[in-house]
């Protein structure tokens, strides 16, 4: 049975930094592309980061770009999301994703998903 595992989030003030982690369990973790998604409330899920199975490639949503970083480690079947310069809009809960597919953005094209992690960015 696979599983993912978020932990790491929390409150934090705008400015601030969290790192999340995910650990994974159930599939080939070196086999999957990783991805973080987030949703705030009452807005659609949407692309934060992913990295691919050797963790060369890596992909940002614009509105991250420069402030958080996704690694990942494949000894310890975990994927990390770094996030510095947190902003209130940032706020929402963090899912950890995998695939298998070739892509990296696409919500749907994920095959397995965590319970996700509350991030919270005070003003």
């Amino acid at each position: 049975q696979v599983q993912l595992v978020e932990s790491g989030g929390g409150l934090v003030q705008a400015g601030g930094s969290l790192r999340l982690s995910c650990a994974a369990s159930g599939l080939a973790f070196s086999g999957y592309t990783m991805g973080w998604f987030r949703q705030a409330p009452g807005k659609e899920r949407e692309f934060v980061a992913a990295i691919v199975r050797s963790g060369g490639t890596t992909d940002y949503a614009d509105s991250v770009k420069g402030r958080f970083t996704i690694s990942r480690d494949n000894a310890k079947n975990t994927v990390y999301l770094q996030m510095n310069s947190l902003k209130p809009d940032d706020t929402a809960v963090y899912y950890c994703a995998a695939t298998s597919k070739v892509t990296m953005r696409t919500v749907t094209r994920y095959d397995y998903w965590g319970q996700g992690t509350q991030v919270t960015v005070s003003s």
